[in-house]
C-alpha cells in the first residue's frame, strides 16, 4: 500500500494537512478516495503493484464497491473488467452503507444474535442455574448483538428493535410465558441488565476513553473529532454529535470529558455517577 500511495493525494481529506488514503487490517484492504477518476486510478495501481510483489487480487471477493456524492455511474475496473457495485458491504464484521446509518447493521446484529440464542436445550436445562444461563447470555448472545456499537447513532427506533430482542430472550431465560405481565425495570432487575440504551452508551464511553489514551496521530482518535466534507444541508444525526450531546447532558465539557479519559476509573465514576437509569414503566 505504500507503493501505492506514496507522493499521492487520492484520498479523503482527513486533516488539515492530510489525506485518508486507506484502512487496512490484516489482508483486508479499504480504498478511500474523493472522486471517481481517484478510486480507478488508485484501484489499477494497486493492482500493479500487487502483481510486481508476486501478489493477486483476488476478484471475486473484490466485489463491493460502495461510492456516494458522485454523479459518474461507470463502474470501477480491475484489467478491464468491471467490479460489482452495492450500497453496502461488510467489513470487518459491521455493515457499512453510504447513507452512513447504523440500520442496516443493527438489522445484521440482530439476525445474527437470533442465530447465536439458538441453545433450547439450555435455557430449558432445570439443573442450570438462571445466574450461569445469565452469563451465558452476555458473553455468547449480547457480545455479538452490540458488536460495533460503540459508533452507532442512537435512535429511538434503533434503541427500540434491540431491547424488544433483549426483552423476549430474557423472558424465555426466566420461562416467563406471554400472559405474564411484568414491567420491563421489574424484568431488568431480575436479570441483572441495564436497559439497553445505558448500556450502549456505556460501551461508547468506554471506547472514547480507550481512544483519547493513544497518541494523537493515531487514526481511531482522529476519527472521533473528524468532519466528513460535502454538500451544504441539514446536518446529520452523527456519532460525534451524539457524543457531544451526551457530554453536556452528563454536565461536563468536551476538554473536561478528554482530560477524565487518561483516568480509567475516574471516567467510570463519572458516568455511572451522573448517568441516571433511564425509565421505562411499560410492560415487558
Amino acid at each position: 500500500m505504500k507503493k501505492t500511495t506514496t507522493n499521492r493525494r487520492n484520498g479523503i481529506l482527513w486533516t488539515t494537512w492530510s489525506q485518508l488514503e486507506d484502512l487496512d487490517f490484516a489482508d483486508d484492504l479499504a480504498l478511500l478516495s474523493h472522486s471517481h477518476q481517484q478510486m480507478q486510478e488508485k484501484t489499477e495501481l494497486l493492482n500493479t503493484v500487487s502483481t510486481q510483489l508476486g501478489l493477486n487480487i483476488n476478484r471475486s471477493k473484490t466485489t463491493r464497491i460502495m461510492k456516494a456524492n458522485t454523479k459518474n455511474n461507470n463502474p470501477i475496473t480491475m484489467n478491464g473488467e468491471p467490479l460489482e457495485e452495492t450500497d453496502s458491504f461488510t467489513y470487518l464484521g459491521s455493515t457499512i452503507n453510504k447513507h452512513g446509518g447504523p440500520e442496516e447493521d443493527v438489522k445484521a446484529r440482530i439476525q445474527k444474535a437470533r442465530v447465536a440464542f439458538i441453545m433450547r436445550t439450555i435455557w430449558r436445562a432445570k439443573q442450570i442455574k438462571n445466574n450461569t444461563k445469565l452469563r451465558i447470555f452476555n458473553s455468547n448472545v449480547n457480545a455479538v448483538l452490540l458488536y460495533g456499537s460503540e459508533t452507532w447513532r442512537s435512535t429511538q427506533n434503533t434503541l427500540t428493535r434491540i431491547q424488544t430482542f433483549i426483552n423476549k430472550c430474557l423472558r424465555r431465560i426466566l420461562h416467563l410465558k406471554w400472559t405474564d405481565k411484568i414491567y420491563n425495570t421489574t424484568l431488568w432487575k431480575m436479570t441483572k441488565q441495564l436497559p439497553i440504551a445505558n448500556e450502549i452508551k456505556k460501551g461508547k464511553w468506554r471506547w472514547i476513553g480507550h481512544t483519547h489514551r493513544k497518541p494523537p496521530n493515531t487514526i481511531t482518535r482522529q476519527a472521533i473529532t473528524w468532519n466528513p466534507q460535502g454538500k451544504r444541508r441539514r446536518p446529520r444525526n452523527t456519532c460525534q454529535r451524539d457524543t457531544e450531546k451526551e457530554t453536556k447532558e452528563m454536565g461536563y465539557t468536551r476538554r473536561e470529558m478528554k482530560r477524565m479519559a487518561t483516568d480509567r476509573k475516574q471516567k467510570t465514576v463519572a458516568f455511572l455517577g451522573r448517568w441516571p437509569m433511564l425509565p421505562a414503566s411499560k410492560q415487558a
